[in-house]
């Protein structure tokens, strides 16, 4: 029996997430066809790569030695498709992962830019908080997490994708000055980012040290808190480019405040070691299309 492709993609993501239930799941195939995948593999290899015991799964001695080696097959191939620009060729699933910030800005271009690159890849796509991309990215659930830091986990693969800076915005309606002082600005709930992120704890710990009481009403949803303060709810520190339609079309104001939290500094993150080319190739069209909206913007 020949070796094939499919039987060593199952072998690298059965080793690389100790399940066939999970490489079944990033394949978009069956538990059993993993099975038959890596049991055809192991007949032509004539060697066992692999046991399973009450759904653990652990590579023999000789499974980690191939494990190498099939990467280094799977990895000859990308190279192959990419040498012949056949683009065309690349197919299956890229699991995205991408803050909300990146949906109210350039996520669209991206997406139309992946699809013009990579006819036939399938994009699934997860928009959360960057902390819990962070996690998701460690456990191989996404391939590309397009987030902000700071992080706590180290990756091999990292483009920096640029700075967002950020206001203090507010509805005409609440009648705010040019020039607010923090006291000013407490009197009215500061509405900002989920309690786990650091863009709230930012804003916690500058009233704190100002020794300011404040109200802070904190909402894992950027849109809503952009709504809710259009609508009066109370003032908010958001990046600019997402603030910014609002602003043109006079729904927001301006608060000017003497301290704004740092820059939203933003990277396309991934693992050299243990994804196809495209993951790479991905992050790079990330890039791409961050610059231009930042030249546009």
């Amino acid at each position: 029996m020949r070796l094939n492709l499919k039987q060593l993609e199952a072998f690298v993501w059965v080793a690389d997430l100790q399940s066939f239930r999970g490489a079944a799941d990033r394949l978009g195939t069956t538990q059993p066809n993993i099975s038959a995948r890596i049991a055809g593999l192991e007949q032509a290899l004539g060697t066992v790569l692999m046991t399973r015991d009450a759904g653990s799964v652990v590579l023999t001695a000789k499974g980690r030695d191939l494990l190498a080696h099939a990467r280094r097959v799977l990895d000859a191939t990308d190279a192959l498709i990419a040498a012949a620009d056949q683009k065309a060729l690349i197919d299956g699933t890229l699991r995205l992962g991408v803050t909300e910030m990146i949906v109210h800005t350039w996520l669209r271009d991206y997406l139309r830019r992946l699809k013009e690159t990579y006819p036939q890849l399938s994009v699934e796509l997860t928009v959360d908080l960057s902390v819990n991309l962070e996690t998701m990215l460690a456990e191989r659930r996404i391939d590309l997490a397009v987030q902000n830091g700071p992080f706590t986990r180290l990756v091999t693969g990292e483009i920096d994708l640029g700075a967002y800076g950020l206001i203090w915005v507010a509805s005409a309606s609440l009648g705010l000055p040019a020039v607010v002082s923090s006291q000013a600005l407490a009197a009215h709930p500061i509405l900002t980012h989920a309690r786990d992120t650091h863009l709230f704890a930012q804003v916690a710990d500058h009233f704190a040290a100002a020794k300011v009481p404040v109200r802070l009403v904190p909402s894992s949803n950027l849109a809503a808190c952009l709504h809710m303060t259009i609508d009066g709810m109370g003032v908010a520190t958001l990046p600019e480019a997402m603030a910014a339609d609002a602003l043109a079309r006079g729904d927001l104001v301006r608060v000017g405040y003497d301290w704004t939290p740092a820059p939203l500094h933003f990277f396309a993150r991934y693992d050299v070691g243990r994804t196809p080319r495209v993951v790479a190739d991905a992050a790079f069209v990330a890039a791409r299309a961050a610059q231009v909206f930042d030249q546009e913007s």
